[in-house]
């Protein structure tokens, strides 16, 4: 019997010191966070959105604006509606967008022909996934306005921009969890805890997922890899209410962002091989698929009603119609660009893909359809007008997809060579978090204005290398060295 067991036998606690250093030890394994993977997400869920809400409260911008960029497009939907009852974004352009000398970026100044209402360029899914912590926020200001706490109820107070933002910290968190459920069922519990932390926290998620959970990037990633774990959840039940499900969640992955509707790609192509194979009739194969069609159709309702309120046609590209080019693609640019190009900008998502070889391996169907939603999704972000998706960290229209990333590093980290070293499969997991976190550090550094110390990633050294002197940098700047 061991001395620690000896003096609990005895009634005596063990030395602190043994169990400490015990703990200690066991925890730079990696293996408890491992072992307790819905704690684990939760617990970075939770440090994310301490962090963005102590940001903004104790660390205010000199402005003092919290929701910026593409961000006010996508609230001045939940704002408007609620608020005001409508989707006339008029004075919510006003109170949101700051105002420029000559007018040129003011969107309220900008209206439609036969409506006279200002554009708005964004989807509606985002708001609406919002809208119960909006709610919330309402209802807990309006209970505390008779003790003497009257904050304004008006969708434009600190609470209510923060609300949304912490709600899509918490749909990031559920999607990353989503990837990690998806991955499980293919996958042993390491490889499928480390490929989704990794497709997570490695990737342009991490990004929107703590400083701008206000974009739609945050809840494309939860409504996408809840779709995907449904499929294969339920792959083997045949049931019509199954493709309803389906189709309604392949819907509501559309209503966040209108692209994501090429996952549906998962279960045509299911249904393709059930046909193929003897499996299934084509007429009930065809039938399931409609009934999807009719899912998605629904789902997007109030998009369409949205737009005909705002521009009079229930069908429409906002953008214009030069915003896609679809015959002129810049399929290099847009995977190697240093100009946010998605493997130059994210190198763990090269990893992940080199993983779908493995997934195929593991499971054709699963395998080849998340190969052609990549490659339907790189055509797709390729032909659009601006493909580095204006200013951004990484190729983040590409967020939406990190389920199939997630499922390519897990397939990879299933491989025997992983498994029979499962510390290696953990700190290279770790490492390729952090080089990216350094690099998230280095991109807000300069868009905070320390641009003396850290100049925007343009070249090679500065996208790949600059991160891993950053630590160094910083530490000479504190000390004034």
């Amino acid at each position: 019997m061991s001395n620690p067991q000896r003096e609990h036998a005895a009634g005596r606690r063990p030395a602190r010191g043994v169990g400490g250093q015990h703990t200690f030890l066991h925890l730079l394994t990696l293996e408890p966070f491992e072992r307790h993977p819905g704690r684990t997400f939760t617990a970075i869920g939770f440090v994310l959105a301490i962090t963005y809400v102590s940001a903004f409260t104790m660390f205010p911008r000199t402005h003092g604006r919290i929701i910026e960029g593409d961000a006010i497009q996508y609230y001045a939907y939940l704002r408007s509606l609620v608020i005001d009852g409508d989707v006339d974004f008029t004075n919510d352009y006003r109170a949101l967008y700051v105002p420029t000398d000559d007018g040129a970026d003011n969107v309220w100044l900008k209206v439609q022909p036969g409506t006279g209402r200002p554009p708005n360029l964004m989807s509606i899914g985002p708001a609406l996934l919002w809208a119960p912590a909006f709610l919330a926020t309402y209802a807990t200001l309006a209970l505390l306005r008779p003790l003497g706490i009257a904050i304004p109820l008006d969708g434009l107070a600190a609470p209510f921009l923060l609300s949304v933002g912490v709600a899509g910290i918490g749909y990031a968190t559920l999607g990353a969890f989503f990837c990690y459920r998806s991955c499980r069922l293919l996958f042993a519990a390491g490889p499928a805890f480390w490929g989704a932390l990794v497709a997570w926290l490695a990737t342009p998620a991490v990004y929107y997922s703590l400083i701008s959970p206000a974009y739609s990037h945050a809840t494309s990633l939860f409504a996408s890899a809840l779709f995907c774990y449904v499929w294969l959840k339920t792959r083997d039940d045949d049931r019509i209410r199954r493709v309803v499900w389906l189709g309604v969640l392949a819907g509501l992955a559309a209503l966040v962002r209108w692209q994501d509707v090429i996952i549906l790609v998962l279960p045509l192509s299911e249904l393709a091989w059930a046909v193929a194979k003897g499996r299934s009739r084509l007429a009930t194969s065809a039938l399931h698929a409609c009934v999807m069609f009719g899912g998605v159709v629904i789902m997007l309702l109030p998009q369409f009603f949205a737009w005909h309120a705002i521009y009079g046609h229930f069908l429409l590209m906002p953008q214009g119609a030069g915003f896609m080019q679809w015959t002129s693609p810049a399929l290099l640019a847009v995977l190697f660009s240093l100009r946010h190009g998605l493997f130059s900008w994210t190198p763990a998502v090269l990893v992940a893909v080199l993983g779908l070889y493995h997934l195929v391996r593991r499971d054709a169907v699963v395998g080849w359809s998340a190969a052609i939603v990549l490659l339907l999704a790189v055509y797709i972000n390729a032909s659009v007008s601006d493909w580095w998706a204006g200013e951004a960290f990484g190729a983040r229209r590409f967020i939406g997809y990190s389920i199939f990333f997630a499922l390519g590093l897990a397939a990879l980290f299933a491989r025997h060579v992983w498994q029979t070293r499962p510390a290696l499969l953990r700190w290279t997991a770790v490492a390729l978090v952090a080089y990216n976190l350094l690099f998230l550090l280095q991109y807000q550094l300069f868009m905070r204005g320390f641009t003396q110390l850290v100049p925007y990633p343009t070249t090679i050294r500065q996208v790949l290398f600059d991160r891993l002197t950053l630590p160094w940098h910083l530490l000479r700047a504190w000390i004034g060295y």
